[in-house]
């Protein structure tokens, strides 16, 4: 066992476990046995039900099959335990963050900051722009509930029905709300994928959006000009109607441009990088208070009394951070929208991430993820055929294992050491994921994303594929900047070794 001299501040930036009995056959051995048993779980078995805990429990399989690998290779269960408890304690602060977000979109929702967001994005609809604003309409949203799956679930629908009535191409509106989801996805603090991918690479969450940056504004630009230039094309006919789901919201909650006080404070202190739950717990506490200030109705019947009073603040606002909740609307549409899980929402998500470092744990304590690090090493000498490399397992996954949560698990946890070897910052892999593994995932028809969202639209991949512009694009903006090294960050504690 050998270690490099790494910044301690990165939990992933750990000793390197060195196997020279196990060969590179044998490391891949758990790797191949996971990618197949969860393609049989995702494809054959479960479908979209994977992730309610089948998926968790095949990491653990895969986990098994690399401790029985470790114990052929003659090493200890001691060490093996060693590694995963290491890596289980790495993620302590992804954990807490996750309930944090949880937290922060439950007084979000009933507070009406988020409705809000929705109300007024809605009112820049345009004919004549209509697939541009889709993007932007769709991007706020998914921002602000951090759900790509639940933007084209509510708005996403009256989208497509508005362009059905203007006879606008559905492929191209589903694109375009698939665009702008997906962009607001990979930005929003809320997001699960966004937790999840620097939580595998071993970067902060704020560390990884901004980063991230670079990358996703340039091609939400790109795609927002194509459909300008697409929407100047189009002659649509009819009148676009949002009346009716304006009036939903507002007599769902009282809508007032001060609500926005708090996402912006929030946003104010991201970008002064005070720490992520700090500015999370303010962020939640801002929306209990802005609940209570302007919507008491909701916070009482969330709270289960008739008249709001201190007990039943109480309540409605610790049923909102911690366990579902939903306000009601005579719009069906809306109902989905209007809802949030809470803390108990994130479980699902922190379930996955520690049956993953539970995976990774044991592939680190007998010597795998060395052993494919150098292999891999060995085959791309150059940094951009790392992350070549790590685009094309990105893809292989999305298509293989057919959910986009593992198509950042496994190669983020597989990849670490290489970009670490590499003298890498762990935000570059935190970027290569989300750029080819979250977003990708729409593109392939029997993938849980892909299913999902085309039986949701109503419309099929395969109608809408090439108008997905901003999914297909960020993988080749990626590329691009590795070919170029722009923005190419290096682990600046990283010292030579003998």
């Amino acid at each position: 066992m050998e270690s490099k001299d790494i910044d301690p501040k990165e939990p992933q930036n750990e000793q390197i476990v060195e196997n020279e009995e196990l060969n590179i056959l044998e490391a891949l051995v758990p790797v191949v046995a996971l990618v197949a048993m969860l393609f049989y779980n995702v494809f054959y078995a479960f479908g979209d039900d994977a992730l309610s805990g089948s998926n968790q429990f095949i990491l653990l399989l895969g986990a098994a099959v690399a401790a029985l690998v470790g114990a052929f290779n003659e090493v200890s269960y001691k060490q093996m335990l060693s590694e995963v408890a290491e890596n289980v304690r790495s993620t302590t602060g992804a954990i807490l963050i996750l309930l944090m977000v949880g937290a922060l979109a439950g007084t979000w929702m009933i507070s009406g900051i988020i409705p809000t967001m929705i109300y007024y994005g809605m009112q820049v609809l345009n004919p004549t722009i209509f697939l541009a604003s889709c993007v932007i309409i769709c991007a706020i949203i998914s921002i602000a509930t951090g759900s790509s799956w639940t933007t084209s679930a509510t708005v996403g629908i009256a989208l497509i029905g508005i362009a059905d009535a203007l006879g606008i191409s559905l492929g191209m509106t589903a694109g375009a709300v698939l665009s702008g989801a997906y962009f607001g996805d990979k930005l929003s603090p809320m997001s699960d994928t966004t937790n999840l991918a620097p939580a595998m690479a071993g970067t902060d969450l704020f560390t990884h959006i901004r980063y991230m940056t670079f990358t996703t504004v340039p091609t939400i630009i790109i795609t927002l000009i194509v459909f300008i230039i697409i929407g100047f094309g189009l002659e649509p006919e009819g009148a676009a109607d949002t009346a009716s789901i304006l009036e939903s919201i507002e007599a769902s909650f009282y809508i007032s441009p001060w609500l926005f006080v708090v996402p912006v404070i929030v946003i104010l202190m991201i970008i002064r990088k005070t720490p992520p739950l700090i500015a999370l717990l303010a962020g939640t506490l801002l929306g209990a208070a802005a609940a209570v200030i302007f919507q008491p109705e909701i916070v009482t019947t969330i709270g289960g009394g008739e008249q709001l009073d201190f007990v039943t603040g109480y309540k409605g606002i610790m049923n909102a951070i911690t366990v579902d909740t939903a306000v009601a609307t005579d719009n069906e549409a809306l109902s989905d929208l209007f809802s949030a899980g809470g803390m108990s929402g994130m479980l699902g998500t922190i379930w996955l991430i520690i049956c993953a470092m539970v995976f990774g744990g044991v592939m680190d304590a007998i010597g795998a993820l060395s052993r494919i690090s150098k292999a891999l090493l060995s085959l791309f000498h150059t940094t951009f055929g790392l992350f070549a490399s790590t685009v094309a397992s990105c893809l292989a996954l999305n298509v293989t294992a057919s959910d986009q949560y593992l198509a950042i698990v496994v190669p983020g946890k597989m990849y670490a050491k290489a970009y670490q070897e590499k003298g890498l910052a762990p935000e570059n892999l935190s970027r290569t994921l989300e750029d080819s593994g979250t977003v990708t995932s729409v593109l392939v028809p029997w993938n849980t994303c892909g299913a999902y969202q085309s039986g949701v639209l109503g419309v099929p991949v395969v109608d809408y594929f090439a108008f997905a512009i901003f999914n297909w694009l960020s993988p080749f903006m990626t590329l691009l900047f590795a070919a170029f090294r722009i923005k190419i960050r290096e682990l600046t504690t990283r010292k030579e070794t003998a």
